[in-house]
């Protein structure tokens, strides 16, 4: 079999889409600021509409806290995966500043740094056609090679079987296919995951499975934001809960 350098021929790219955007206001966690990873300060951004100009997001501040699993929650479209879009820099604010680990986004490589803030959508984004070659194409970026018994061990992390290595990506199930992507992000060892309703697709026992693998992340020092529709689950999971709705944004500790 041809290895994965010679059979790749693609290149990344970015998927942009329209974005909506909902109202924002002042919010800031009671916390050190020796432990935030992600600073967002006095976040304004404006687009044009029918009625004129529309600023979704004003004068927002917020923190994320290394080691916490934080659950962001809200209506639909209220403007949470914009929200990650501007964690990631798919979209710059018009004014204030966001920052990692203490630099402006600006500032920062733009592919280390979706390298390290890892954004997981919601519709996986599968580039190749099997398994195997969509798991090793990230390093392969970095001119590495993801070994095999890795690759098995990656996809037992997110409840598949080895035999998946040989499956095409255009076979999966929309679950299945959201799972070779999360395998795929923890390759990386980002140190940020931006989950985007990870378990929509999945049923009880792989929603399970994934809770404890991001909530091991975590422990072992990873740090993420998981956007999520269901109460119990963000009750279960999360060290802090955010709540986006009509711009404002508040949050509730754990056991709030």
């Amino acid at each position: 079999m041809l290895s994965i350098r010679h059979r790749i021929s693609v290149r990344c790219f970015f998927v942009r889409g329209k974005i909506v955007y909902g109202e924002g206001d002042v919010f800031m966690p009671s916390t050190e600021n020796s432990r935030a990873l992600i600073e967002l300060k006095h976040i304004t951004k404006t687009y044009p509409g029918e009625r004129g100009p529309f600023s979704p997001l004003r004068d927002v501040n917020a923190q994320v806290i290394k080691k916490r699993l934080v659950v962001l929650m809200g209506p639909s479209g209220t403007g949470k995966s914009t929200l990650f879009r501007l964690l990631n820099r798919l979209e710059d604010p018009d004014e204030g500043v966001i920052s990692y680990r203490g630099k402006p986004l600006k500032e920062w490589d733009p592919v280390r740094l979706r390298r390290e803030v890892h954004y997981v959508y919601q519709s996986p984004i599968l580039f190749l056609p099997t398994v195997e070659e969509n798991l090793a194409y990230p390093l392969y970026l970095q001119d590495k090679e993801l070994e095999r018994p890795e690759m098995i061990r990656l996809l037992q992390r997110v409840g598949l079987s080895r035999s998946y290595l040989h499956r095409f990506v255009d076979d999966l199930s929309g679950g299945e296919k959201q799972r070779v992507h999360l395998a795929r992000s923890f390759s990386l060892r980002p140190e940020i995951l931006l989950l985007d309703e990870p378990t929509a697709s999945l049923d009880e026992e792989s929603t399970e499975r994934i809770e404890k693998e991001v909530r091991d992340f975590c422990d072992r020092g990873g740090t993420v934001v998981w956007i999520s529709h269901l109460r119990k689950q963000a009750e279960r999971i999360a060290d802090e809960r955010w709540y986006l709705e009509n711009g404002k944004l508040t949050r509730e500790e754990k056991g709030e």
